[in-house]
Parts: structure tokens; sequence; C-alpha cells
């Protein structure tokens, strides 16, 4: 289907940007090395439970932050209030977020990359010592959810221009968005949701 025909969708209470079908995505940490943590003018949105989450494991991570982070969360804690008005998590000198660490990685060549930025809540996740991932806007990124109240949302693909490693990847493997944050998607919404998208996507052609 040619995608110029399309238009946003409804499933279930959300509603759905056609772009999440189209466009390809997936993310390659050994080329952006983490940029989306690092640039922007906010912390990542959050919610009221997930703050408090965030505050259960803080001293499963403490160690892994910096004297920065450390002495922001100190002040402020895990997460402020922005000029717009949203719950998003605190930040060091207006750039990096304060659940940022630097380590290297190795690449699907095996090539080690050096001082990538990571998210010290999933390397502890993934290290097994605690139960919360990240927050879910960050997982779900590049997809961003917009709250219109009365139980209805919208979902819509960012793009950003420190993204484009992920696009290129994403097209060379032929992922759609949806499919690339299957995981997010269903943590956010349910397996149900998401299997009444692929349903939709299947009959769209995608």
């Amino acid at each position: 289907m040619d995608k110029q025909s399309l238009h946003i969708l409804q499933i279930g209470n959300v509603l759905v940007s056609p772009d999440i079908f189209t466009e390809k995505f997936c993310c390659d940490l050994s080329k952006c090395k983490g940029e989306c943590c690092i640039e922007g003018d906010a912390g990542a949105p959050v919610t009221l439970d997930e703050t408090m989450a965030i505050e259960n494991v803080l001293d499963d991570v403490w160690n892994d932050l910096s004297a920065s982070a450390q002495s922001v969360i100190d002040k402020q804690g895990v997460a402020y209030t922005d000029v717009e008005g949203d719950l998003v998590t605190s930040i060091v000198g207006g750039r990096d977020c304060v659940f940022t660490r630097y380590d290297d990685i190795t690449d699907d060549e095996g090539n080690v990359v050096e001082n990538c930025c990571l998210c010290a809540l999933e390397c502890a996740f993934r290290n097994g010592k605690t139960k919360f991932v990240k927050p879910i806007s960050c997982a779900l990124y590049p997809i961003r959810v917009k709250d219109f109240g009365h139980g209805l949302c919208g979902i819509n693909y960012n793009r950003w221009k420190v993204c484009k490693p992920a696009v290129e990847k994403g097209r060379e493997l032929n992922l759609p968005v949806y499919k690339f944050l299957k995981d997010p998607l269903i943590r956010r919404f349910g397996k149900e949701w998401y299997d009444e998208l692929c349903e939709v996507a299947a009959q769209l052609g995608f």
C-alpha cells in the first residue's frame, strides 16, 4: 500500500500513526554510542509509579552513577517537573540523564567501541540486580506517547538526527518500528493490543 494514502488508525483506545508501520528502525549502539541519553534539554518522561520504582532500586545503581549525578539526585531527587509541566528524570548540567554511565561495548563484528553511554538502570536489570528495567518512555523510543485524557492516547514516530544509524540499520534489516519495539509495546499496552496491531499491519501489507 502507498504510505501516502495511510491515515491515523485507532486500535483500542490508542490512536496509531502509520509511520510506525512504514518506517524502519533498529538501535545501533556501536554507531550512536547512546547519544539519546545525552542530547536534549530535559530528562526522560516518567510516571509517579516509575519514580517510586526508581527510588526503590537507587541503592543498587548508586555506585554506577557519576559523582555529579549523585549530587543532583541528593539535591532534587531522581525526577523533577520540567518547564512544560512534565515529570522527567533529573539531568546533569542540562545534558546527561542522571542514570547514564559510560563503558566500552563490543559490536556485532567483535570490535571494542569505547566510551558508550549506557543506562545504569537497564544494566542493573540485565545483570539480575533489579526487576525494574527503565522508564517506558525510554524503552518505547522512537515512539512517543501522548495522553489525550479519558483513556485515549496516541503514539507516533519521532524523527531525531542522533538516531540516523538506527534508521540505516533498520532499513538494512527491513525492520519496521512496531516490530523493533514489540516488547516495550506489549509492556505498555498489553499483548492482546499488540496482536491486534500486528493484524492491522498484516491487513495493510506491512
